[in-house]
């Protein structure tokens, strides 16, 4: 089963996260940022990821460390749960619109973290979250899973629905890149050999 669990402590947070990448979109997401529970609640519905996780982090600051913090936890759980990442897809794209936003995402598990952020999100706050720490996120989220994320926004005004829009697309992007191949089930998707 290609799964993971794991636990990270710092002075700043106190999280524990679980992902099943061959699931059904099930979650359960209590971080103390309610901005963050709805996308990553959105993120396993449209991955098809099962999807669960705790925190207990220092908001009395601000979102910041909770939201890199679970976005390094979710990239360290997307790595342990591919493994070699013998027979996945490896690649996977989405465009998505969201009302008036219009997200494309594009994905390559390469085991080269790295991303390329293009959203022009126009105001600093939606609700209590700050807007900046979508891209802090990401970037976490990139570099620990080892994967190349493209994120660009094509159209879009409202923050919540830029933001939302990525988050979809890009869970629809990984949801594709991370399933397994039948007709390549026993092979890892490079002329390397290795990913």
């Amino acid at each position: 089963m290609r799964k993971a669990e794991l636990t990270r402590r710092t002075a700043e947070t106190d999280i524990w996260l679980s992902l099943e990448l061959d699931g059904t979109g099930k979650s359960e997401i209590r971080t103390g940022c309610g901005f963050l529970d709805h996308m990553l609640t959105l993120f396993a519905r449209h991955g098809r990821f099962n999807l669960h996780t705790t925190c207990q982090g220092d908001i009395y600051v601000d979102d910041h460390h909770t939201v890199e913090d679970v976005g390094i936890c979710l990239g360290d759980a997307f790595a342990q749960a591919l493994g070699d990442k013998r027979g996945i897809v490896r690649y996977g794209s989405c465009i998505l619109p969201m009302d008036e936003a219009l997200i494309l995402t594009a994905v390559d598990i390469s085991g080269r973290g790295m991303l390329c952020f293009g959203l022009d999100i126009p105001t600093q706050k939606v609700g209590t979250f700050d807007t900046e720490l979508a891209k802090e996120f990401l970037i976490a989220l990139a570099r620990r899973s080892g994967m190349t994320i493209h994120v660009r926004q094509l159209s879009g005004e409202n923050s919540h629905h830029i933001i939302e829009g990525a988050f979809k697309s890009l869970a629809r992007s990984l949801g594709t890149a991370a399933a397994i191949d039948p007709r390549f089930a026993q092979e890892i998707p490079s002329t390397k050999g290795v990913l």
